[in-house]
């Protein structure tokens, strides 16, 4: 059982890929994270020996530090974070906890560099409508929650890219783009390393939406339907992406949490 301080991988599952997930430290030794290169979802390195340095920004949020067994390193980490003020928990067994229980993990060589701010910064065409959306909601709920989205008009995104040296998405002949008959969203889920059932059910209904193919998820229908609406709610890219990250946060708990339950009227009504 987790001490006081610790969680464990099943509770931080929970929280996984939702608004409410902790900020994640990987401190591993280089030789640790050389032996295995993969994040737990929406993790980032840092060295142990330096954390304190992030206790200014950390403060008013929760963490979860993790090491390779979540033994001394992250421990240590965690201890010192609190005594700057920081809410710092260690996740129970660490990388090899999470690692051991089937979670899925970040192929952290397919993350794009960070900027000097610390963040992945994309480019994509602007008006989202759906994998543009579902896309930066991935990215910033699995793979770097602290991105930034560049929306900008569908000629300019590969100038855009190579002039600001930013990572394009979703437009023809990138790397991160559509495959056949799947989306972005399902290029994204594939290279990262991270399918799991709720995000491959998610996958599916947004699959079905962008390519208009609505017999392969009767959601698909829906998405598009709130995802047009919030394209004529919003003028400005960027609020609408926010609106959009609520809306897929939704959809991603309907996939994980209530696929089996339904909606009946009238209620039954009660006895007694």
């Amino acid at each position: 059982m987790a001490s006081y301080n610790e969680i464990s991988v099943a509770n931080l599952s929970r929280l996984m890929g939702t608004p409410d997930c902790p900020v994640l430290l990987d401190v591993r030794i280089n030789e640790d994270f050389d032996d295995d290169p993969r994040l737990i979802p929406g993790a980032y390195r840092h060295p142990f020996q330096t954390v304190t340095d992030l206790a200014d920004d950390l403060h008013g949020k929760m963490v979860v530090i993790y090491c390779q067994k979540g033994l001394k390193i992250s421990q240590g980490a965690a201890a010192l974070l609190r005594n700057c003020g920081v809410q710092a928990e260690v996740l129970e067994g660490g990388q090899f906890g999470w690692r051991d229980a089937g979670y899925p993990m970040v192929d952290a060589q397919k993350v794009p560099t960070a900027d000097t701010a610390g963040g992945t910064v994309w480019v994509t065409r602007q008006r989202p409508k759906i994998d543009r959306t579902a896309c930066p909601w991935l990215i910033r709920r699995f793979i770097d929650p602290k991105a930034q989205i560049l929306f900008v008009s569908a000629s300019q995104v590969a100038n855009v890219a190579e002039r600001f040296d930013v990572t394009p998405f979703d437009i023809e002949n990138v790397f991160w783009s559509h495959r056949g008959d799947h989306c972005t969203f399902d290029t994204m889920i594939q290279e990262f390393g991270i399918s799991h059932a709720a995000l491959d059910r998610l996958a599916l209904v947004v699959r079905a939406a962008d390519n208009n193919k609505h017999d392969l998820a009767p959601e698909a229908a829906g998405l598009l339907a709130a995802s047009l609406g919030l394209s004529r709610m919003y003028r400005d890219d960027l609020e609408q992406l926010e609106a959009g990250m609520t809306l897929y946060d939704a959809f991603y708990r309907w996939a994980r949490d209530a696929t089996n339950e339904g909606h009946d009227w009238p209620a039954t009504a009660s006895k007694g």
